[in-house]
């Protein structure tokens, strides 16, 4: 039957042998890593194994969100609405925009699109960035080097980070796919110097997390999250001496931390790899008592120099009371300074309201509004 099937679609929709041919069973089409770009032929589960019986299927992971599910849906996001699917031994006419179930079931032909049209497939971003470095691709991608490029992803991991405030989102997904594109990009750049690619990079990070998770994927034990983290401390430090064995370079627990991260998220890491093997406050009282002592500290110093010091250890002590008390040191700073924005602007308003310039007033009246945006805020 098979046979009789791919001779139809090459009579009737041009199939190439050459461009190879994905055939996946209707019943588990939804667990099938299924790429556009590539012919594909759908046939029911009995014409591939000679059974009735249907195997219980879970959606593909990555593919497991909306519609994912649903055949059908499966294919209305892979392809266009218009492209054609050819129906065995049927009339032409039906579209993926039309295509049901039933159709489905009894076999069906879609023939591949252009790369650049498989939008929802894992290849297609890596494809549109080789043809934008291309010779006849953009101008401007052609022109961006490694060092050129570091300031957008930096920019576009910012925009994740904001756009993480609202959960699971739309726009969520949207500033991903930014961030996914400068990965991209720099595999492309590693690609055509002959480093590496993105293959690599996906086998770098696939192996590093099996590794790091014997508790999921071998026979080790992990109960809590406290269990998982001192376990992932315990391999890493083996990665490391490993690592310090081939190169005669020691590395240390801290190594590794990037010291472009933003000054307050790199104080937390630092601090939780060093609470991972053992270096902590036996409890927070401890913590809190530090802070009296670097404040004091803090106002007795007597010199520039001094003082900065003495500031930068209360600051890295008060991300010590964050991580024991589960907060995002970062995120609370950011809470912070999205409150003051917010409030100031209501100062601001207020002012002009009353026809005079911020500048114009003494504090007590500029704290006089501030009390009156803060009690405003209570009452929304």
């Amino acid at each position: 039957m098979l046979d009789a099937l791919v001779t139809e679609a090459r009579l009737r929709w041009g199939f190439e042998a050459s461009a190879g041919l994905q055939v996946v069973a209707a019943e588990t089409l939804i667990g099938s890593p299924i790429e556009a770009s590539r012919p594909l032929l759908v046939v029911p589960l009995a014409s591939l194994r000679g059974g009735d019986d249907v195997p219980v299927t879970q959606a593909l992971a990555g593919r497991a969100g909306p519609s994912g599910s649903d055949p059908v849906g499966v294919l209305q996001r892979l392809y266009p609405a218009d492209h054609a699917v050819g129906r065995f031994g049927q009339p032409d006419g039906l579209t993926v925009r039309t295509l049901d179930p039933v159709a489905l079931e009894a076999g069906v032909y879609l023939a591949p699109i252009e790369p650049e049209l498989a939008v929802a497939g894992p290849w297609a971003m890596p494809w549109i960035s080789q043809r934008l470095r291309g010779p006849d691709g953009c101008p401007w991608d052609r022109e961006q080097t490694h060092v050129s490029l570091r300031k957008h992803l930096l920019e576009e991991a910012y925009e994740v980070y904001d756009a993480l405030e609202a959960g699971a989102t739309p726009e969520l997904a949207g500033e991903l796919g930014d961030l996914w594109l400068q990965v991209v990009l720099h595999a492309q750049l590693a690609a055509e110097e002959g480093v590496f690619d993105l293959t690599d990079v996906q086998a770098a990070i696939s192996s590093k997390i099996v590794r790091r998770h014997p508790h999921v994927f071998g026979d080790a034990t992990a109960r809590t999250a406290s269990d998982v983290n001192r376990q992932w401390e315990r391999i890493k430090a083996d990665e490391r001496a490993a690592a310090a064995s081939e190169s005669e370079v020691e590395r240390g627990a801290l190594d590794g931390i990037s010291p472009s991260m933003p000054a307050l998220a790199a104080s937390q890491e630092m601090q939780d790899r060093a609470a991972n093997l053992g270096y902590d406050w036996p409890s927070i009282e401890g913590v809190l008592d530090k802070v009296v002592e670097e404040s004091e500290e803090l106002r007795e110093a007597t010199n520039r120099a001094e003082t900065a010091e003495e500031f930068g250890d209360l600051l890295f002590v008060l991300v010590n009371v964050a991580r024991r008390r589960g907060i995002e040191a970062e995120a609370a700073v950011r809470g912070a300074n999205a409150k003051f924005r917010r409030r100031f602007g209501s100062v601001e308003r207020a002012a002009a309201e009353k026809g005079v310039a911020l500048r114009d007033l003494d504090f007590a009246a500029l704290d006089e509004l501030w009390d009156a945006a803060k009690a405003e805020e209570k009452t929304r």
